[in-house]
């Protein structure tokens, strides 16, 4: 820890304040890419409980009033009617989208598929397992983690090529006046 405090902020005649910018520039963006590390757990836990929180939906059967769309080749989506019966007992009816019953390809008028209901008794898409919401927080958490390194790496490379760019006009301006004193030719 001696060695890296003597190296970016310790007495030294040759370094110049250029040097000393850069030092300050890599301890902040490493101190704020620690952050991030340690952020993107919680970023991940916290999409883990909402995910969580949206499998208080309640399964249901509903009855389709119409035929469910046919499984073509080049169609991605589709629509229904059905009628079921909300989580207060209350029947509904409305229309099933492939996305809030993947059971309505292909099923036939009066078939019976599984839905899932919010409290309010509308159709929502059928939550995800355990497994699957916990592979995608970790990698929501890798992710997050690998875009904060990359941004922050990024900001370096900008400070570090304006930073040159004034080490090279200084030593240029510097040469021009040292210059002709070192060499003959003229």
């Amino acid at each position: 820890m001696q060695r890296l405090a003597r190296l970016f902020i310790g007495p030294n005649q040759l370094r110049r304040p250029s040097d000393r910018i850069e030092g300050a520039v890599v301890i902040l963006l490493s101190v704020v890419f620690l952050a991030a590390v340690a952020a993107a757990p919680w970023l991940g836990v916290r999409f883990y409980q909402s995910q969580r929180a949206t499998a208080g939906l309640h399964p249901a059967v509903a009855v389709l009033t119409q035929a469910g769309p046919g499984n073509g080749f080049l169609v991605t989506s589709g629509a229904t009617t059905a009628r079921w019966r909300a989580p207060d007992g209350q029947r509904r009816s409305g229309i099933l989208t492939t996305t809030t019953a993947p059971g309505i390809w292909g099923a036939p008028d009066g078939a019976r598929v599984h839905v899932w209901l919010t409290r309010s008794g509308q159709p929502e898409p059928p939550p995800q397992g355990p497994w699957e919401v916990g592979f995608a927080s970790v990698m929501l958490a890798i992710g997050a983690a690998c875009c904060g390194g990359i941004v922050l790496f990024v900001c370096y490379w900008l400070c570090r090529r304006a930073l040159d760019r004034r080490r090279l006009a200084a030593w240029a301006s510097e040469w021009a006046v040292a210059g002709p004193r070192w060499t003959t030719r003229r």
